[in-house]
């Protein structure tokens, strides 16, 4: 149970915000077919590493941990995966390299479009799930260091100098943060030129494009580029939500990872110190802020909204009128 007030408060609201959130998130994309793209399916993945992230920051704060802890069995669980944060940062690592995956996938969809169609030319659903299963396996051994930076020592659970590696903490903080975060923002900068090189081909649609269906037009091409500006328009939007979930990826991220690079620098860090649990709540917001984000910024998201809740209001006029 987390011990300082303000910020047990935080971590609930943040909690029971990200499971209602994300919750919805998934609820949409499931329900509507028109949501089952590769986009959305890794989207719906965010969603649910996040629902769990923000469950368990939910349980984090309420809790309570044994004490004294005892040196056993129990007392190395409670330590290595519950104190340690283990399980719950294993979610926030998973969530960082799905949101890799998702941009990747972006980033070849409109970048390099004939090798994304090849790529996923046959079994798509299959080589969705192998990726996200990888975001999985990855983040399980990237994180299975932490596990081993505390133990048990006089009924408590403390951070273990003789167990942190500056070679190796370096590395899974390298892992972790500073290699997802360099590929995401390469692909967002080639990405944002690809769009704007795009858009100059295109060129503005013609004046008489979605005129009267009987309308003759001397160009022959205009209803073509028409298409053309459209699915640019659809790919810049799309674009921009996702840059948005990075930007805040990257707000809510840094100042934890400083830390925990510092840290396994040989920095002698207290993890209950206020700045520290303060990063924690940064990053436990991230779970939190994309459903927002969704809602405001992905068009498809709000058609899926209505959908789902205008097929609830039909269901129970009917349910009244029967």
């Amino acid at each position: 149970m987390e011990q300082i007030l303000w910020l047990r408060i935080f971590q609930t609201i943040v909690g029971i915000v990200g499971i209602l959130g994300n919750g919805l998130v998934c609820v949409v994309i499931g329900k509507v077919s028109s949501m089952h793209t590769r986009t959305n399916a890794f989207i719906f993945h965010q969603a649910v590493v996040d629902l769990l992230g923000s469950f368990m920051t939910l349980l984090q704060s309420e809790a309570p941990i044994p004490d004294p802890v005892p040196n056993n069995a129990l007392g190395w669980v409670v330590c290595h995966i519950w104190y340690s944060r283990f399980a719950l940062f294993l979610l926030y690592v998973i969530s960082t390299y799905n949101l890799l995956s998702l941009t990747m996938e972006r980033y070849f969809a409109i970048v390099h479009p004939f090798t994304y169609q090849a790529a996923f030319a046959k079994r798509p659903r299959l080589k969705v799930g192998v990726v996200i299963a990888a975001c999985w396996i990855i983040g399980t051994v990237i994180n299975s260091y932490v596990a081993n930076a505390f133990k048990v020592q006089g009924g408590r659970c403390v951070s273990s100098a003789a167990y942190r590696s500056k070679v190796i903490g370096g590395l899974v903080a390298i892992l972790q943060y500073i290699v997802p975060v360099a590929v995401m923002l390469f692909a967002y900068i080639r990405t944002s030129v690809e769009l704007k090189s795009g858009a100059a081909r295109v060129g503005p649609a013609p004046a008489n494009v979605g005129q009267a269906a009987g309308a003759s037009t001397t160009d022959g091409n205009a209803q073509p580029e028409g298409m053309m500006e459209s699915l640019l328009r659809a790919r810049r939007n799309t674009f921009k939500m996702l840059l948005i979930v990075f930007i805040t990826f990257l707000v809510c991220w840094t100042p934890n990872q400083i830390i925990y690079l510092l840290f396994n620098l040989g920095w002698n860090l207290n993890v209950q110190d206020w700045y520290y649990l303060l990063s924690i709540a940064m990053v436990a917001a991230n779970s939190c802020v994309n459903p927002a984000i969704y809602a405001f910024k992905y068009r498809q998201f709000r058609k899926g909204i209505r959908e789902v809740f205008s097929r609830r209001l039909v269901r129970l006029q009917e349910a009244s009128n029967s």
